[in-house]
Formats: structure tokens, C-alpha cells, sequence
């Protein structure tokens, strides 16, 4: 697969593998060694970034991306995550964000155990703590980076100042944010600050949480208990039957180009800049090597102007999240 770069000099595959789901939040839970096969699968046809966090799970995808790559060291990229408040023991999360410099030290002891690494190569902050001054997070992360724990800094959610406040006490190597055709919020301020200041840009579920690979019915539904879209408004069943006219839009373009819908979203996040490395989530294999073909998927300025103005006639419907979940975000 080709390569791109993430600030200046994190080395990744064009297209990562986002591995949340691997250990649940989207249905039922997956058989651990199927993961363990699929992530070794990735590896041996060319991915290089792997994405994970110590809040999923908590702890058990981290645990799984360890032993799964293990074979790998030195060959990969492991981005993982801190920020949220976990008891340990429970292994629960108590509900609020953290980043004081003590509990980060903390976090990072046990990422680098259960990912079985020296040092994690990209360390995210998942959610910005109100209560923390951002310098200090990132002076936090900074003594990790000069202690040889981190090799590159990264954020999630972050709001353009934050995330140029961060970068002058520690340079940030990836911001990572929800960003795809139906929402496209970083277009605003946050990726004119990354190509100011150099930094990668890396969108989490670039396929809608799996709606823009053209596999979900209008008339779907969720299990609350164990599907986390069940609590996403734009999932609700009024607001995904009015936006099942995107991914039809979608699909009529993709099969124009020959490609499937899902890999002409990948196409169209990889087209706005070089340093935007997409990580879509997948527990099939049928599905990540269709992901990965995206790479290969040449969109023209003309077919970019067109897939533009295709989209944005059709109004989306629906909250990318619940109020309390939108809250914890900083855009």
C-alpha cells in the first residue's frame, strides 16, 4: 500500500485500521482469535497504522492489538489513546475525562504493558479535559516523549486554539477527529491549523459508523444494549430513512467510477490533502481489503467538484451524537 506522513516524519500506510470494534460497541462481540487472524491479515497486505485506546473495552483492545501484532514490532505504527477516568480493578470507566499530569503517567505504564512495546508511537490525548490547562497535558506528554515512553504526540476532538496552544509546548504529530461526507466540521478551522503548523490529520469513522458502505437498510435498527448507533440521533430510525438518499447519491457515483460507495468516501477524505490518513473500523475481511483498494480509487477535480455538490444537496438528519457525548468534545 502507499505511504503517507504525519507531521513531520510519522511514516503510515495511506490507510489505517481502526480496531474499536474488534472488542464490541458495534453488536455482538467478536471471537478473540478471528480479530487476532484479521489484524495479522491487515499487516500482511500493507497496513501499517493501527488504531486503539485504552477506553476500549476498557483495556481488552489494547490487550488485543498487543498480542495480535506482537509478531510485528518494529514494522507497524500503534496509535493509542488516554483521557478518560477507568477504574482499574472493575475495569469500568467512572464517566469523565482526565488529563492531569499524574493520571497520565499513570496511563501510559499500562498501555505500553498491554501493548507489549518500549514505546507507543503515537499517543493521543482521546478527549480535552476542561479542568486542565492544555499546556500542561502537553508538557505531561512532552516528559513521556523526552523519557523514550512516546515517540509522537496526537489529539482527538480538539478545537483549532487548543490544538495550537498544545503544539507550542509540544509539537503534535496527528490530530484525529470525526470527519467524512456527512461531517465535515474540521473543514471550518481544524485542517487549515494542521497545514499551518505541520501536523497529520487522521478522520475516525470515515464510512459514518458503516453508513456509507451501502450495507445498511432505511429501516435498520440497534441494540441499545450492545450498538453504540443506538444512541446516535442520525441513526434513528426517521432520521436514517431520510439520509439513506446520501448513500444512494453515493453509490449511483461509485458505481460510475466502478468502485464501491465505501471505498469512494475513503477516496474523497484522502483527496482533500496528502497528510489525511482515513482509519476505517472493520471485523471482516472482505471488508478490509475492500477498504484498502480505496487507495487505488484516482478521483478527478471534476469528480470531486461533482461528488461536492451531490452531497451537499442532500441535508444530513440527525446529531453526529447524543448531547452528553457532543458535550465532551472540543469543536
Amino acid at each position: 500500500m502507499r505511504k503517507r506522513t504525519l507531521g513531520r516524519g510519522l511514516e503510515v500506510s495511506a490507510i489505517g485500521l481502526g480496531c474499536m470494534s474488534m472488542t464490541g460497541g458495534y453488536g455482538s462481540t467478536p471471537e478473540r482469535q478471528d480479530m487476532v487472524r484479521l489484524l495479522r491479515a491487515a499487516v500482511e497486505r500493507g497496513v501499517t497504522f493501527f488504531d486503539t485506546a485504552e477506553i476500549y473495552g476498557p483495556y481488552a483492545n489494547e490487550e488485543l492489538v498487543g498480542e495480535a501484532l506482537a509478531p510485528y514490532r518494529g514494522q507497524v505504527v500503534i496509535a493509542t489513546k488516554f483521557g478518560f477516568d477507568i477504574d482499574p480493578v472493575a475495569r469500568k470507566p467512572r464517566g469523565r475525562v482526565t488529563s492531569e499530569p499524574g493520571h497520565i503517567r499513570k496511563a501510559v505504564e499500562g498501555s505500553l504493558q498491554r501493548l507489549g512495546v518500549e514505546a507507543i508511537d503515537l499517543y493521543y490525548q482521546h478527549r480535552v479535559d476542561p479542568n486542565v490547562p492544555i499546556e500542561d497535558m502537553a508538557g505531561a506528554v512532552k516528559d513521556l516523549i523526552d523519557a523514550g515512553k512516546v515517540k509522537h504526540f496526537g489529539m482527538s476532538e480538539a478545537a483549532a486554539g487548543t490544538i495550537r496552544r498544545a503544539h507550542a509546548v509540544q509539537p503534535v504529530t496527528a490530530v484525529q477527529s470525526e470527519y467524512s461526507l456527512w461531517w465535515r466540521r474540521p473543514e471550518e478551522e481544524v485542517l487549515g491549523a494542521c497545514e499551518e503548523l505541520g501536523i497529520g490529520f487522521v478522520p475516525y469513522s470515515p464510512l459514518g459508523r458503516g453508513f456509507f458502505t451501502g450495507t445498511l437498510a432505511a429501516s435498520k435498527t440497534f441494540d441499545g444494549g450492545n450498538d453504540a448507533r443506538a444512541n446516535i440521533p442520525r441513526f434513528e430510525p426517521d432520521a436514517l430513512a431520510h439520509n439513506q438518499a446520501l448513500v444512494d447519491a453515493v453509490t449511483g457515483f461509485a458505481h460510475g467510477k466502478g468502485a464501491t460507495p465505501g471505498q469512494i468516501a475513503l477516496a474523497w477524505l484522502m483527496a482533500q490533502k496528502p497528510w489525511i490518513v482515513p482509519i476505517p473500523g472493520t471485523r471482516k475481511l472482505e471488508r478490509l481489503e475492500e477498504n484498502m483498494a480505496a487507495a487505488d480509487v484516482e478521483l478527478t477535480r471534476e469528480e470531486l467538484a461533482g461528488l461536492d455538490a451531490l452531497i451537499t444537496a442532500i441535508p444530513v438528519q440527525g446529531a453526529r451524537y447524543s448531547e452528553d457525548a457532543e458535550a465532551r468534545t472540543n469543536l
